[in-house]
C-alpha cells in the first residue's frame, strides 16, 4: 500500500533527524527512551492501518503521549507530521480520525513545563511550530478545515492556528495573507458558535499585531461591527475576557494608523465605546478584576485616539482635534472624571488612566480647556470644581504613580493656555484659615488651597505636599511672565510673626528647598536615590528664573541663597540630579540677570561659581545631570499593549510601581515628570549657558575703559589732577585687563580639561585637547606682547611730544595715540600761559615765590636723563616683544589659525604692565 511506502521512506530519513534533535535537545538518554518506540508504533499503526477502529485507537494514544512527554514531542515533530498531515488530506471522510490528528497536532505545539528542565533548553514545542510553519501548503491546509461542518474540526484547527501564532507570528502573518481569502475565512470564523468565535477572536487578536496589511483587511471585512456587537452581547465592562480580547483586538487595529481611527468614528461613531466606560456611582467594591481589566483597555482605546496616530504620521494633529471633539460631544469627560476623580474606591491603575485621559482630552483645545475649568464634581451639597478635586488628589494620595497622573492634567491644562495660567495664578494668595491644615479644605479656593500646601513644611514639616505643589506651581507660571510676576509679588508672614516682616514667595521656596536637604541627611534610613522632592522643587525654581529678571533678582537679594545654591551644586551628598539642576538654577542666575548692583549682577554669580565649585566641576555637573535623567520615553511605557499576558499585573497597579522603583536606581516620580520635553528643555538652557559665562569670562567688567571722554581735560581742570585722574585711568585700565588675562587663561585651562564639557570627547582625542591648550596659550601671549608693544609706544611718544611740542603723528598706525600729543600740546600751552601770569604776579607783588625757572630747569634736566635711559630700555624691549610675536606668528600659521584675523582689533586699548610684572602675576595665580 502507499501508506506503508510512505511511512518506510519517513521512518527511514527520521531516524537522523530525531537524532540531532534529541542530543540537542536531551542529550544521548532521549534516544532509547520508550516514548520514541511507542511514537514510532502509533504513527506506524495510523499510517499502514486498515481498520479504522484501530487507527482511530492509535491516534488517540498518541496525542495522549505527546501531551505529557517532552520527548515524545519531538519524536513526533521528528517522524509523525507527514503522516497526520496525510491524514488531514485523504481522510476526511473519517471525522474522529481527522479531530484526533488536529488534537494531536495542538498537542505537540502546547510547551509542557517540567521542574527538572533549564530555561535554555529548547522547547519542542517550538521546534515543532517552526517545522509545521515553513510549508505554506500546511497553512493553507489548516484553513481550508475551517470550512468543515463538525464543529470539533473547526475548534482544534482554530487552536492549532492560535497555537503556530504563539511561536511562529511573522511566518504565519506573510503566509495568510499570500492565500486567498485567508483573512476572509478567519473573520467568518466571528459569527461561529461562541466558543469557536471566542477561539477565532483570540486568534485575530495576535494576527493583527503589528501587522499594516492585514489589519487593513480586517478593517475593510467590517470587523469593527462585529467587535462592539460581541462586546455588547457580553454585557460591556460587565463582561468576560472575551470583551478584553474584543478591545485588545480594537486597540491594534487603531494604534497605528490614524486612518482606522477615522473610520471607527464615521462608521459606528464613539458611543458604543462611551457605553464599555459607563459605571454607576457608587458601585463600590463592584470592580472585580476583569471588569477592571476591560475598563482599562476601553481607557486605553480612548488615549490612542486622544493621540491621534503615530508620531510623525500625516495628518496627525487634525484627526487628535477631531476625536477630542468627538469624544467631548459624547460628554466623555463625565465619565472620566467619575472614573479619575470622583470614584476614589476605584482601583488604583484605573484611576491613574482616567486621569491621563483627562489630560489628553484637554490639550491645547480650547473648548475641552474651557469645559475642565468650569467642571463641577461630587453630589449635593459636596460639591467642588473638578480643579480643586484634582488638586486634593495631588496632595493627598499616598501613591506616587496618581500623584504624576494627577500632575499630568495640570500639565495638560497650563500647556500652550495663558489665560487658564492666569486664572490659576489669580487665585493665589493666603486664606484666612491657612494655619488650620485640618479645616475645610474643600471650601478653599484654588490658589489658597496650593499656597497652603507649599507652605506647609512651617507647619507640619510636610514637604511631600510642598514638594507636589511645586509641580503644579511649576506648570502654572510655565512659559508665563505675567504669571511668574504675579506669584512673585505674594508675600507670605515669616515663621516667626511676632517680628512682623514678611518675605516673598520665592524666599519661602529656597527654604523649603533646605528643609528638604537636611531632612534627607538626618533620614538616614532613606535612600536618596529614591527621593524626588528636591529635583522637584528645583524644576519649580528653573522655570520661574528663565525669562525672568525680576525674580533672580529677588533669588539674589540674599546672598545665602546663592551660597546655599552654590553647596548643593558641589556637594557629594546630593544625588547626581539634585547637583546638576542646582548647576542649572546658578545658570539661569547668570543668563537672566540684568542687576547692574555690585555682589548680584551676572559677573558676581560666575565670579562665585567659579572661586567655589570651578569651571570645570560646573561643566560637568551638566553631564551628570543628562546621564541621571536618560531614561526611556514615559509615552512608551504608557502605552504598552494591554493582553491577557499583562492583564493581571496592570490591574494590580502596585506590583507595577514596585517592579519600576526595583529596576532602576531613580525613583519612578521622575522618570514621569521630568519628561523628554523638560529633557529638551534643559538641553537648549545648557547650550545658552555655557555661551553666556564664555561671554562673560572674555569681556571686562564695565565699559567706562573705553569711554574716550575719560581721556579728555574738563573745564577748569588743574593740570596736576588731570595727571593724576589720567594714571588713574590707566592703574584702572591695566587692573581690568590684568584680571581680564586671568579670567581668560583659568577658562581656557578649565574648559579644555573638560573639553568644553564633554569628558568623553577628552578621552578619546587627546592631541586635539593638547593642541586646543598650545592655541589658547599662544594667543594669550599673543595678545600680551601685542599690549605691551602698544604701551611702548604709548610712553615714547609722550617723550616725543614733550622734547618736540609741534611734532604731529605722521604714522597712520600710530593714529591712536594722536589725542594724547594733543592733550600734550593743550597742556605744553597752559604752562606757558602759567610761567607769563607767575613772572607777571612776581613783577607786581610783594610775596616771595619760589624760583619756578630753576625749579623747571633742574626738572626738565632730570626728566631728560630719565627719559633717555627709558627711552633706551623701551626701544630694547619693543624689539624683543616684535621678535617675540613674529615667533608666535609662525607658529600659530603652522597651527593653521589666520595671524591677521587673530591680531584684528587687539591691543586698542590702553596698555597693561610691563612683562615682569604681568609674570609676577601670573606667577601668584
Amino acid at each position: 500500500m502507499d501508506r506503508s511506502i510512505n511511512f518506510r521512506g519517513i521512518a527511514g530519513s527520521a531516524g537522523n533527524i530525531m537524532q540531532g534533535m534529541g542530543k540537542f535537545v536531551f542529550g544521548n538518554e532521549g534516544l532509547e527512551s520508550k516514548e520514541d518506540s511507542y511514537v514510532e508504533r502509533y504513527l506506524d499503526r495510523i499510517s499502514n492501518g486498515t481498520i479504522p477502529d484501530d487507527r482511530r485507537s492509535a491516534m488517540i494514544e498518541l496525542q495522549s503521549l505527546v501531551a505529557e512527554r517532552r520527548s515524545a514531542q519531538m519524536s513526533f515533530g521528528a517522524m509523525g507530521f507527514p503522516i497526520l498531515l496525510n491524514v488531514l488530506k485523504e481522510d476526511r471522510e473519517d471525522v474522529e480520525l481527522v479531530r484526533g490528528a488536529l488534537e494531536t497536532f495542538v498537542s505537540a505545539l502546547t510547551p509542557i513545563e517540567t521542574s527538572q528542565g533549564l530555561k535554555t533548553e529548547v522547547q519542542p514545542a517550538s521546534v515543532n511550530s517552526d517545522l509545521l510553519s515553513r510549508e505554506m501548503e500546511n497553512i493553507s491546509l489548516l484553513l481550508s478545515l475551517l470550512s468543515e461542518e463538525d464543529f470539533y474540526v473547526r475548534y482544534y484547527t482554530i487552536q492549532l492556528l492560535t497555537a503556530l501564532l504563539t511561536n511562529s507570528l511573522k511566518r504565519l502573518q506573510e503566509a495568510i495573507l499570500l492565500i486567498p481569502r485567508g483573512i476572509t475565512v478567519l473573520m467568518d470564523m466571528l459569527m461561529d458558535r461562541e466558543v469557536i468565535r471566542n477561539e477565532a477572536l483570540l486568534l485575530l487578536t495576535y494576527l493583527t499585531r503589528d501587522a499594516e496589511e492585514i489589519q487593513k483587511i480586517v478593517v475593510f471585512e467590517g470587523v469593527f461591527e462585529k467587535i462592539f456587537s460581541i462586546i455588547r452581547e457580553e454585557g460591556y465592562s460587565d463582561g468576560g475576557v472575551v470583551v478584553q480580547d474584543c478591545l485588545e483586538l480594537l486597540n491594534n487595529l487603531i494604534r497605528h494608523s490614524s486612518s482606522n481611527q477615522m473610520l471607527l468614528k464615521e462608521t459606528i461613531g464613539f458611543d458604543p465605546l462611551i457605553s464599555v466606560l459607563k459605571i454607576r456611582r457608587g458601585s463600590a467594591f463592584n470592580f472585580t478584576q476583569q471588569k477592571t481589566v476591560n475598563l482599562l483597555g476601553a481607557l486605553n482605546t480612548v488615549e490612542l485616539l486622544l493621540t491621534g496616530g503615530p508620531s510623525g504620521e500625516s495628518g496627525k494633529d487634525a484627526n487628535k482635534n477631531a476625536n477630542q471633539a468627538a469624544l467631548a460631544q459624547k460628554n466623555i469627560l463625565d465619565h472620566l472624571l467619575l472614573l479619575g476623580v470622583e470614584s476614589q474606591w476605584a482601583p488604583v491603575a484605573l484611576r491613574c488612566m482616567a486621569l491621563r485621559c483627562i489630560g489628553n482630552l484637554v490639550l491645547r483645545n480650547p473648548q475641552n480647556l474651557d469645559s475642565l475649568a468650569k467642571k463641577q464634581v461630587g453630589e449635593e451639597p459636596h460639591v467642588q470644581p473638578a480643579l480643586n478635586a484634582i488638586l486634593s488628589i495631588i496632595l493627598r494620595t499616598s501613591i506616587a504613580q496618581e500623584f504624576v497622573a494627577a500632575d499630568y492634567v495640570f500639565k495638560c491644562f497650563c500647556e500652550k493656555n495663558p489665560n487658564g495660567q492666569a486664572l490659576l495664578a489669580s487665585t493665589i494668595a493666603p486664606h484666612p484659615n491657612q494655619g488650620d491644615m485640618h479645616g475645610a479644605a474643600d471650601d478653599m479656593p484654588f490658589g489658597s488651597l496650593l499656597l497652603q500646601a507649599l507652605v506647609s513644611s512651617d507647619v507640619n514639616g510636610d514637604m511631600e505636599a510642598c514638594c507636589r505643589a511645586s509641580s503644579v506651581l511649576s506648570h502654572i507660571i510655565k512659559d508665563n511672565l505675567q504669571s511668574k510676576d504675579r506669584v512673585l509679588q505674594i508675600q507670605l508672614e515669616t515663621p516667626t510673626p511676632s517680628l512682623g516682616r514678611t518675605e516673598p514667595l520665592l524666599h519661602r521656596i529656597v527654604t523649603c528647598l533646605s528643609i528638604a536637604a537636611s531632612d534627607g541627611e538626618n533620614d538616614q534610613s532613606s535612600q536618596p536615590e529614591e527621593s524626588y522632592i528636591q529635583p522637584v522643587i528645583l524644576r519649580l525654581l528653573i522655570v520661574w528664573l528663565v525669562d525672568c529678571s525680576n525674580a533672580v533678582n529677588c533669588l539674589l537679594e540674599s546672598a545665602v541663597h546663592l551660597n546655599y545654591i552654590i553647596e548643593l551644586a558641589s556637594s557629594k551628598r546630593y544625588t547626581a540630579c539634585v547637583r546638576g539642576l542646582a548647576a542649572v538654577v546658578l545658570g539661569a542666575c547668570i543668563l537672566y540677570n540684568a542687576s547692574r548692583e555690585k555682589g548680584r549682577d551676572a559677573f558676581a554669580v560666575a565670579d562665585a561659581i567659579s572661586q567655589k565649585i570651578g569651571l570645570t566641576t560646573y561643566f560637568l555637573r551638566f553631564d551628570e545631570l543628562r546621564k541621571s535623567l536618560a531614561h526611556p520615553s514615559s509615552e512608551q511605557q504608557l502605552r504598552k499593549e494591554l493582553s491577557r499576558s499583562s492583564a493581571n499585573s496592570m490591574s494590580d497597579f502596585q506590583e507595577i510601581e514596585e517592579d519600576e522603583t526595583n529596576k532602576d536606581d531613580q525613583h519612578p516620580v521622575l522618570s514621569e515628570i521630568f519628561d523628554s520635553q523638560f529633557v529638551n528643555f534643559l538641553s537648549k538652557l545648557e547650550v545658552d549657558i555655557r555661551e553666556n559665562i564664555m561671554d562673560i569670562f572674555s569681556r571686562t567688567k564695565t565699559a567706562t575703559a573705553v569711554l574716550p571722554a575719560e581721556l579728555e581735560q574738563k573745564n577748569g581742570e588743574v593740570d596736576g589732577e588731570y595727571i593724576k585722574r589720567l594714571k588713574s585711568f590707566v592703574e584702572k585700565q591695566c587692573n581690568e585687563m590684568q584680571e581680564l588675562l586671568a579670567r581668560n587663561a583659568m577658562l581656557a585651562e578649565e574648559l579644555v580639561r573638560t573639553g568644553g564639557g564633554n569628558t568623553a570627547d577628552t578621552s578619546q582625542k587627546p592631541s586635539s585637547g593638547r593642541d586646543r591648550v598650545q592655541i589658547e596659550a599662544l594667543r594669550q601671549e599673543l595678545e600680551g606682547a601685542k599690549r605691551q608693544i602698544e604701551a611702548l609706544k604709548t610712553e615714547k611718544s609722550q617723550i616725543e611730544a614733550e622734547a618736540n611740542n609741534q611734532r604731529h603723528l605722521a604714522v597712520k598706525v600710530e593714529s591712536d595715540l594722536k589725542s594724547l600729543s594733543d592733550a600734550y600740546n593743550s597742556l605744553e600751552q597752559a604752562n606757558y600761559r602759567l610761567d607769563a601770569e607767575v613772572k607777571t604776579l612776581r613783577q607786581g607783588g610783594s610775596v616771595p615765590y619760589p624760583d619756578v625757572e630753576a625749579i623747571k630747569a633742574q626738572a626738565k634736566e632730570e626728566a631728560e636723563k630719565d627719559s633717555e635711559a627709558e627711552l633706551n630700555d623701551l626701544l630694547v624691549c619693543l624689539g624683543q616683544e616684535q621678535s617675540k610675536v613674529e615667533k608666535l606668528s609662525a607658529r600659530l600659521a603652522e597651527l593653521g589659525e589666520d595671524v591677521d584675523t587673530l591680531l584684528q582689533g587687539i591691543g586698542d586699548d590702553t596698555a597693561i604692565p610691563d612683562d615682569d610684572d604681568e609674570d609676577e602675576d601670573e606667577d601668584d595665580e
